[in-house]
């Protein structure tokens, strides 16, 4: 581009007072440098802004047409410089923020609702996905920090624990499991199992836990929203293994039966930011409300 904010404010002053003198004066800048300014301006595009008469200079057509235009960048820019400044002393500003389901679903919306009501000027969104996508988001510069169950696979991310979350077996009230309590491992391996998606991290551990994936048992049915799976599971449908947080309610109500199981089920929820980034006071505030124990001067985990 090439028109500076600079000269742009020396056209519409000059525009404004009608006088170099005048305008040297208001911006506190020598009259050949306002000279030169008009003059650079005028002849980069061949064609005089003003008409002058004297040391009296008064708009042509061609500078009235412009002067609104430029007068409009010269108050938005102010609007800018003010933002930059507030954002430096209070968080503001918007916040993109990526969550896998079950985070994003259940733990998420109250720690966002008590960031809003501490820092009123400042936003969030919030985008929910299966872990590996929330990451790639992350990785490429489309959000500003992630939460995502398990570890995650993208190393040159910076990963802080966050939370301890476990993974039940459940099954709908009519299912035969429900009359034991608890399961052998060879009726695991040869249930009607519903699971999430490739790349959930639900799935991850689950596939960990019984130390074959998915594909290699005789049947699974994959659904990718872990609310149909729990609707499929109380329906008779099969077994699935969700988070904790994902069906207490349920079985809370008796609507679905938690089975026990020598399955390591247990998780790290963590928590993503990129390495060797300069972060903004309106990402700390949050860092804070999310990990009060964060470190910013330590490096990833």
């Amino acid at each position: 581009m090439n028109i500076s904010l600079r000269k742009l404010e020396i056209f519409a002053a000059v525009a404004s007072s009608g006088s170099v003198t005048k305008t040297a004066e208001k911006l506190r800048l020598s009259q050949s440098a306002i000279s030169m300014a008009l003059a650079d301006l005028e002849n980069r595009y061949d064609e005089p802004l003003f008409t002058r008469q004297g040391r009296k200079l008064h708009l042509n057509d061609r500078g009235r047409l412009i002067l609104p235009l430029a007068q409009k960048i010269l108050d938005q820019a102010v609007v800018l410089d003010q933002l930059l400044l507030d954002s430096t002393s209070e968080p503001i500003g918007q916040l993109q923020i990526g969550a896998s389901t079950t985070i994003g679903n259940y733990l998420l919306p109250l720690l966002l609702a008590k960031f809003s009501k501490a820092y009123p000027k400042a936003s969030t969104t919030m985008q929910v996905a299966n872990s590996d996508v929330i990451s790639t988001l992350l990785d490429n510069g489309e959000l500003d920090l992630a939460l995502i169950e398990g570890p995650c696979h993208l190393h040159q991310l910076e990963q802080h624990f966050w939370k301890e979350d476990q993974l039940v077996v459940i099954a709908g009230q009519t299912h035969p499991w429900t009359r034991a309590r608890s399961v052998e491992l060879h009726d695991l391996m040869n249930a009607d199992w519903i699971v999430r998606e490739e790349g959930s991290g639900t799935r991850e551990v689950f596939e960990q836990a019984l130390e074959t994936k998915v594909a290699n048992l005789p049947s699974a049915i994959e659904l990718g929203h872990t609310e149909a799976i729990k609707k499929a599971v109380e329906a008779g449908l099969g077994v699935s293994c969700l988070s904790r947080l994902a069906v207490q309610r349920e079985l809370e109500n008796g609507w679905l039966v938690e089975i026990r199981t020598d399955l390591k089920l247990q998780r790290p929820l963590t928590l993503l930011l990129r390495k060797n980034e300069n972060r903004s006071l309106l990402l700390k505030a949050c860092l804070q409300i999310l990990l009060p124990q964060f470190d910013h001067n330590r490096g990833g985990e």
